[in-house]
This record gives structure tokens, C-alpha cells and sequence, in this order.
């Protein structure tokens, strides 16, 4: 018994000593606690799910990953992308939240019927995007807004005020400050919606404008990758998708209309406001960011060395400052 208790003992020394030469040697140790190897098979990033709803006759496509019983923060794209520009935002905070990233209609992967049978309005698409909020059991939510967000995140604001706990206002306008010389070939339309008009802005679909939309203002375009321009220019060049954007287009002057009403909304209910936004976009210049403060004095205001899509090359800036507000104005599960 004593022999074979010493050999044991013998044994376990040999693994000791092994072990603690590995760590010495930077080598990894094949000896692990079971606290560490329950730690190894943990995730290395939250879940991220790819999950489709029908909604009033569509198929809505969205990004949903955190657990569903916390706070959720909605994730609302602009153009000409998707819920694919928060690829990358979705598992980072997923970790603490519930989030949610839908497709409108005629984008991303979400149903595009023709023109001609589906009208391609801002309050359209905030119709929908509603609807597919009640669908899945959706009450509150931070917005996150950005171009094409805006309006439809602050028309969800107007409907249901008390559903918004927060606001992160990424280059998404909400003041004619921000409507400046980028839109004057749009405003030309809106003023004259005559098809040489219309077709004038088809440049704005084609891919060299696509990838300056990403690389515009940015200091180091290795920053970004460029898969963003090439995904979002395959979906614009769907048949039919041009058309669509063109309707949209025009439609927009229907969200500087509604300005006031989005200003309003600010001041009565100062939600709490982060406003990240990239300093040299050239689509929405920054005096429409600092326009926010006018109306809700306590927003946090970062303006960022970057461009519309400022997320891409600005991630390692961006990302801990809504971490922090989110932290700081959603309660813990």
C-alpha cells in the first residue's frame, strides 16, 4: 500500500514539475484545472442569430443575439446597407443587452417587392418596422440611428415615445443644419420631380459612389474593409432595386418636413442622447450634430476623425463610449 501510495505521490510530483516548466518555458500546460477547462469551452463572443419574420406579407430578415430578458438596443441601418454595417457592433454588445437589427424591405435580405406594388416610404418602412416590433414581443428600446435610421427610428419615437430609453445618434440627421450642398441634386428633385431629375441621382447607385460613401473623410482607408462597399453595391444592383432607392430618395423630403416634430420630441422628452459622429461626412456634415445640443442640451456630443460610416474605421472610439452611456442609463437584468 505504502509503495503504491509513494509511486502516486512520485507521479503527481513529476506532474507538478512538468507542468510548472511548461508555464516557464511559454509552453502550455496539458495538466488543467477543471476551473480551467470550464472556463476554455465558454464562447468566445456572444451568439449572434439570423432569424426571419413575416410581416404584413414580408419577409423581414434581422440580426438578434444577448439574452432577451435585458434591455434591447435596436440597431436601425441606413443606405445603401443593411442590418450587415453592426456585424461587428451586434456580438460586443450582446454580452449585456438584448439586440436587434432588422433589414427594411427593399434592403439586406428582407423582401424587395417592385415599386410599383409596394410603396417605398419612410413611413412605409416605419410601418413595418412597427409591426415586426410588436411581432416579436418588443416594447422598449435604445435606438441606435444612422442615416436612413433617423427617420425611421425618430417616427418610432413619435409613435411611442414611452418605448425609447435612449438615443445614439450615429450621422443620423434630424436639422436642415445638416442638409447642405451633397443635397442639392435632391432637393432638385423634390422641388421637380420630373424623370431627368430622377435620373441624375442614379450616379448615387452606382459603385464608385457606393465606395466613396465608406472611404470619404476617413485618414486610413486600410481601416475599412471593403467587403462593407461590395456587399452593399450587389444588393443595389438587383433589378429593380435602383427604382426603389430612386422612390426613396425622393421620399426624404418628407423627414426634413418633419424636422419640428422630430426637435419637439428632443426637448419634451430629453432622452438620454449619445451622439458619435464622424466629423468629415461629407452626406450629413456635422453642424447637424451639434444642431442635436439646441434641443436637448445634455446630449453627450464626440465628434470622430472619420466619415459617414464612421463605425468602420472608428470602432476602437466608438464602441467604448456606447458601452459607457449604455451602462450608465440602462438598468442591469
Amino acid at each position: 500500500m505504502f509503495k503504491g501510495f509513494t509511486m502516486n505521490m512520485l507521479g503527481m510530483a513529476a506532474i507538478n514539475t512538468l507542468a510548472a516548466a511548461a508555464l516557464t518555458l511559454g509552453i502550455p500546460a496539458t495538466v488543467e484545472s477543471a476551473a480551467a477547462r470550464q472556463e476554455n469551452t465558454q464562447p468566445a463572443s456572444p451568439i449572434v442569430h439570423y432569424r426571419s419574420a413575416e410581416v404584413n406579407g414580408l419577409n423581414i430578415f434581422y440580426r438578434e443575439a444577448g439574452p432577451k430578458d435585458a434591455p434591447t438596443v435596436l440597431l436601425l441601418h441606413g443606405f445603401p446597407s443593411s442590418s450587415f454595417q453592426y456585424r461587428n457592433l451586434i456580438p460586443v454588445l450582446a454580452a449585456r443587452y438584448h439586440v436587434i437589427a432588422p433589414d427594411y424591405p427593399g434592403f439586406g435580405r428582407s423582401s424587395a417587392p417592385d415599386h410599383t406594388a409596394f410603396a417605398y416610404t419612410f413611413t412605409h418602412l416605419t410601418d413595418v418596422v412597427d409591426a415586426f416590433l410588436d411581432q416579436i414581443d418588443v416594447k422598449s428600446y435604445t435606438l441606435y440611428i444612422q442615416d436612413y435610421g433617423a427617420p425611421v427610428g425618430l417616427r418610432l419615437a413619435l409613435r411611442h415615445p414611452e418605448r425609447v430609453t435612449g438615443l445614439i445618434v450615429q450621422n443620423g440627421n434630424a436639422y436642415k443644419d445638416g442638409i447642405q450642398d451633397f443635397w442639392k441634386p435632391v432637393e432638385d428633385l423634390w422641388a421637380d420631380p420630373t424623370a431627368a431629375n430622377r435620373n441624375v441621382l442614379r450616379k448615387v447607385l452606382t459603385p464608385e459612389l457606393t465606395k466613396w460613401q465608406y472611404l470619404n473623410g476617413v485618414k486610413d482607408p486600410t481601416r475599412v474593409d471593403p467587403d462593407t462597399w461590395m456587399h452593399d453595391q450587389t444588393l443595389l444592383d438587383r433589378p429593380g432595386n435602383d427604382e426603389i432607392q430612386l422612390d426613396l430618395f425622393y421620399d426624404y423630403r418628407t423627414n426634413v418636413a418633419l424636422y419640428p416634430e422630430f426637435q419637439a420630441f428632443f426637448r419634451a422628452r430629453k432622452p438620454p442622447t449619445l451622439i458619435v459622429w464622424g466629423a468629415n461626412d461629407a452626406i450629413f456634415p456635422a453642424a447637424g450634430a451639434k444642431a442635436y445640443l439646441r434641443d436637448n442640451p445634455q446630449a453627450e456630443l464626440h465628434l470622430i476623425d472619420s466619415g459617414h460610416f464612421a463605425l468602420e474605421d472608428k470602432a476602437d472610439e466608438i464602441v467604448p463610449l456606447i458601452q459607457d452611456f449604455l451602462g450608465r442609463t440602462l438598468p442591469n437584468r
